[in-house]
């Protein structure tokens, strides 16, 4: 027996699964960053190793999606990933405050919320894009992926504004108390928006004795699949691309152009800005103009073009220095990645079924694996380059825009694994009926 396709109610009710997952996250990579940094001294390099453990964490998520696989339902999953995300966004918060009563104690409590947050993050949001995958129509998985990733971004931006709020007068107990809240109402609102929206184990196609082959042999068999193989390398690279001038941007605006803090801060959200505005361009455009263009390929490869012309916007800026308009690059260079990550999440979703059955959550896991990888060795080569560069050039700013020569190389060379990387028959979309129905009432 087949399931029903979830409806666009549906969607957004994973949307709000996705918001959740965003909140307890944003906490952790950057309000405890800078507590850890700023109010308690502590080398950048410990809060910098806690989310690379973070990272490599995510190399279960194969293991994960397979586990999902296997079960044949994915709402324990989605639940249970969350729990072990809010619990570990709870210690983390902890750990903070326990760092400085006794560092020691509290980077050990912090290893361990640390790796929770990777588990829950991986079980959650693996499971939650192979229920996308398997249960969203087709011709809707371009809109599910720009409705989930819209609410995603929506939700960090509302966490940190209310959060930022709630923490001021900062203390080291108000900072575990607003955690301890943000926590339990994600976990709430997780738990209410996929509450029955799997329906009945009866009503799911059970898992066939074949299906149930070992983990090895079952990701062996995803890795064999040329399309899968193809658009694991295209990920990597791809958010190896992204994540390049991550780490670098904010210290090349206070060193090149001399902002204050709070001003590159601001930088950083305009960079947010330009990347929610990317995605509803992809929508915006589709809609207009219709299925020419609504290829989930054309998209991804012409935004990782975009993305590199952007950058070059940035080695333009590196090399000009104070008076080159680097608000309207950087935002330039947001709407470029969020338009091509949109499209490359719609083409993920469109993959994911594809090939043998049963395997949506371990080619999902396979890809969340790979994006984690090139998310953390992109940031951490950046700042290496960076370093390098600057003691070969003996000044910043050509170190800084070769750091933003490379990043764009990096986007071309993603483009090229783009127009390769395949994507299922009916992949393209006709986006105008997409657009549409998304305005529509939620069947």
């Amino acid at each position: 027996m087949t399931a029903a396709h979830i409806g666009w109610i549906g969607i957004i009710r994973l949307g709000l699964v996705q918001t959740a997952i965003g909140s307890i996250v944003v906490l952790t990579t950057s309000t405890l960053n800078r507590v850890m940094v700023v109010e308690l001294a502590l080398p950048a390099m410990l809060p910098g190793a806690l989310v690379a453990l973070y990272y490599t964490v995510q190399l279960l998520r194969p293991r994960l999606g397979y586990g999902s696989d296997m079960g044949g339902r994915r709402t324990p999953w989605i639940i249970g990933g969350m729990a072990v995300l809010a619990l570990g966004g709870l210690k983390a918060a902890g750990a903070v405050a326990l760092m400085a009563q006794n560092v020691y104690a509290g980077v050990a409590m912090g290893i361990f919320a640390f790796v929770l947050i990777g588990v829950g993050v991986g079980a959650c949001g693996t499971t939650l894009l192979a229920l996308v995958a398997k249960r969203v129509a087709p011709e809707r998985r371009a809109a599910a992926a720009s409705i989930l990733w819209t609410m995603m971004i929506c939700g960090l931006i509302l966490t940190s504004k209310l959060a930022g709020n709630f923490l001021d007068p900062f203390s080291l107990t108000r900072l575990v108390a607003v955690s301890a809240v943000v926590s339990a109402i994600a976990f709430a609102v997780t738990l209410a928006a996929i509450w029955g929206l799997e329906g009945d184990a009866s009503a799911q196609a059970p898992v066939s004795a074949s299906a149930k082959t070992p983990f090895r042999t079952a990701f062996a068999q995803v890795w064999a699949e040329p399309q899968a193989r193809q658009f694991t390398m295209f990920v990597f690279v791809s958010m190896f691309a992204y994540q390049f001038q991550e780490l670098v941007l904010e210290p090349f605006a206070g060193d090149v152009f001399k902002m204050t803090v709070g001003q590159t801060t601001s930088l950083s959200g305009v960079q947010h800005q330009g990347t929610l505005a990317g995605m509803i361009l992809v929508a915006i455009a589709g809609a207009a103009w219709g299925g020419r263009f609504g290829s989930l390929r054309a998209w991804t490869v012409g935004g990782c073009l975009a993305s590199a012309l952007a950058v070059l916007g940035l080695v333009a800026a590196a090399l000009y220095g104070p008076g080159f308009p680097l608000h309207m690059v950087v935002f330039a260079l947001g709407m470029a990645t969020g338009s091509f990550a949109m499209a490359a999440i719609g083409s993920m979703m469109a993959l994911a079924g594809a090939g043998r059955g049963s395997r949506e959550g371990t080619r999902m896991g396979l890809w969340g694996a790979a994006q984690a990888i090139g998310f953390g060795l992109g940031a951490f080569m950046g700042t290496v380059t960076a370093d390098a560069a600057r003691a070969a050039f003996g000044a910043s700013d050509p170190a800084y825009a070769a750091v933003f020569a490379i990043e764009g190389a990096l986007f071309l060379v993603a483009a090229h694994l783009a127009l390769g990387a395949g994507q299922p028959k009916n992949s393209r979309v006709d986006a105008q009926a997409v657009a549409a129905e998304s305005f529509a009432a939620g069947r």
